[in-house]
């Protein structure tokens, strides 16, 4: 089992879990919420509802990363996300904040501005500066796998063994990262579900996610909504909560450690009856 992590007043004790990463996206064009959340007061009533609902982490994002979308200019994120960090750092202080970004000079802000954790869909590698940023101001880091970039990384991804190349290549971001001076207690790894993969692919890295247990990290899963639910239940985005709370259930009982959900309520109370049935 991962040391356990210490992030503002909260110790996050990853046999205690699963936690909630309640999904907050300023963005006018995410799959699923595009547009809800672009103004600060907007932003700030979401995540009075996202605490209320249990959400352990807020994740923070001003850049769709959907399939086919185009990178957002610096400036632009920038405007879309400080504003709305510092408006949540100031209602709710203890709260903990995650930047979703893989801009340098955004996560700086942002962490200046009272974000608590880099969630980088790159793994670091889209800005070398990067690492500079959470080594200096000592953050958890989420390291993601993608294959490609969102703008083409759903684009024909192949494969010959998936569960094996996206887990030698976390490891390798994460011998990366140590040897740059990032405490390896503070990294946390996320296996990339629907970022440059077909179905099967995240069918297969579903029923593997034990296997990513042996890197000794936390593991956190953003599956939420995502489009390998809409294939098996056949239904819009804003419609799979339902299928999103069972893959929750089967990540739990394959160790998942951290959930990243739009619907934390739902999520975490079924997490809590399957585990007061399951003990």
């Amino acid at each position: 089992m991962p040391e356990p992590l210490k992030v503002r007043n909260k110790e996050f004790v990853w046999e205690k879990g699963p936690y909630f990463m309640g999904i907050l996206n300023v963005t006018p064009d995410s799959f699923s919420d595009g547009g809800k959340f672009v103004e600060v007061e907007q932003a700030v009533k979401r995540v009075e509802e996202l605490i209320s609902e249990g959400a352990d982490i807020i994740d923070i994002g001003g850049e769709s990363t959907r399939p086919f979308s185009d990178r957002v200019p610096e400036e632009e994120e920038l405007k879309r996300v400080i504003p709305v960090i510092k408006a949540v750092r100031e209602k709710f202080p203890q709260v903990i904040i995650s930047i979703d970004t893989y801009k340098s000079r955004v996560a700086e802000e942002a962490i200046k501005a009272g974000a608590d954790i880099v969630n980088d869909i790159s793994a670091l590698r889209f800005d070398p500066k990067m690492v500079d940023v959470v080594r200096e101001y000592g953050t958890p880091v989420v390291i993601m796998h993608m294959k490609g970039e969102p703008k083409t990384m759903q684009l024909n991804p192949e494969y010959e063994d998936v569960v094996k190349e996206v887990y030698e290549f976390l490891k390798k971001r994460m011998e990366f990262l140590v040897e740059n001076g990032v405490s390896f207690d503070k990294i946390i790894i996320d296996p990339g579900i629907g970022f440059g993969k077909k179905f099967e692919h995240n069918i297969t890295l579903l029923k593997n996610l034990h296997k990513f247990k042996d890197l000794d990290c936390p593991i956190l899963l953003g599956h939420s909504r995502k489009s390998f639910i809409g294939e098996i239940i056949g239904k819009e985005p804003f419609q799979r909560d339902g299928g999103t709370v069972g893959v929750s259930i089967f990540a739990v009982l394959k160790g998942v450690h951290i959930l990243r959900v739009h619907n934390v309520g739902i999520n975490k109370d079924a997490i809590a009856t399957f585990k007061a049935l399951n003990n």
